[in-house]
């Protein structure tokens, strides 16, 4: 079965970094888009960043231009969440997801925490 395992989620100062962490299983990883979203709190879910399955393509939320870079190792069947000059509007669950099959698949979301 598709699994979608975050990690790397925590407490960061503002201004600073953190990399989030995909690991995907279940599905040929190597042909599928992967995304991220997040929800902040008492916020709607929203699209983060996007990346095709050969990783050539990415395309980002404006508010997060600039300062997050989604990657992917496709060897691994891991995609990334680079966020960089994080502000505490960041503050979130952040979610991978897939779209398999016509169904989508969300993991169990990892917190990040932009906190002086």
């Amino acid at each position: 079965q598709v699994q979608l395992v975050e990690s790397g989620g925590g407490l960061v100062q503002p201004g600073g970094s953190l990399r989030v962490s995909c690991a995907a299983s279940g599905f040929t990883f190597r042909i599928y888009a992967m995304s991220w979203y997040r929800q902040g709190p008492g916020k709607e879910r929203e699209l983060v960043a996007i990346i095709s399955s050969s990783g050539g393509v990415t395309n980002y939320a404006d508010s997060v231009k600039g300062r997050f870079t989604i990657s992917r190792d496709n060897a691994k069947n891991t995609v990334y969440l680079q966020m960089n000059s994080l502000k505490p509007e960041d503050t979130a669950v952040y979610y991978c997801s897939a779209e398999v099959r016509s169904y989508r698949y969300w993991g169990q979301g990892t917190q990040v925490t932009v906190s002086s």
